[in-house]
């Protein structure tokens, strides 16, 4: 289903979080300015979860930068992603985080994405929202294997590009400031012409 959802309005939810150690109510995506990267993950509590919530959040700030906000989602409860940010980094918590954690717990969200196991937790889902609620990228991972921080800002800054560059595309192993190309049979010759001579 997440594959159907790309390109395509995202679904609008509200869900309760904690973020600095206070519960709060976050109705998403932002469709006003802002990009919106979703983070499911199955549990707090587990082991490859802390690895890829604190990698995040150590980029967060970066990610603001660049106009997008990160938001972690799991089925636990509020209480349960308070009580995984209150436990320290050396003991298996996170710690402090610097973006929301999502709760939930009804598994509405997740099923929506197209993210929920059949045992009932999420799957390693990354959602990348346009700043018009537009889902740009959609990516799922088994529960056994982590994701790149790098690599998800490497697509927005991809996508942000296309999406302010009208006609142009990102070829592969694209970063910022390297060369793009014109959607057509002339961009493509000039692309391999630059690239290839």
């Amino acid at each position: 289903m997440s594959a159907t959802l790309v390109g395509n309005k995202a679904p609008r939810f509200t869900l309760e979080g904690v973020c600095n150690k206070e519960f709060k109510s976050y109705t998403l995506p932002h469709g006003d300015g802002k990009w919106t990267i979703l983070i499911f993950y199955p549990l707090d509590f587990t082991f490859v979860c802390p690895t890829e919530i604190i990698a995040f959040s150590e980029a967060t700030a970066k990610f603001r930068q660049l106009g997008a906000e990160l938001y972690g989602i799991s089925v636990d409860s509020k209480f349960s992603h308070l009580a995984w940010t209150d436990t320290p980094r050396d003991r298996g918590g996170v710690g402090e985080i610097a973006y929301p954690l999502l709760a939930d717990l009804n598994k509405e969200v997740a099923t929506m994405f197209g993210a929920l196991t059949p045992a009932g937790v999420a799957l390693r889902a990354l959602f990348i929202i346009d700043d018009e609620g537009v889902i740009q990228h959609a990516t799922i991972n088994n529960l056994s294997v982590g994701r790149k921080v790098e690599e998800t800002m490497r697509l927005l800054q991809a996508y942000q590009y296309t999406k302010s560059h009208a006609g142009e595309v990102c070829p592969a192993q694209w970063e910022p400031g390297k060369e793009t190309m014109k959607a057509n049979p002339t961009g493509l010759k000039d692309y391999a012409r630059k690239v290839h001579a």
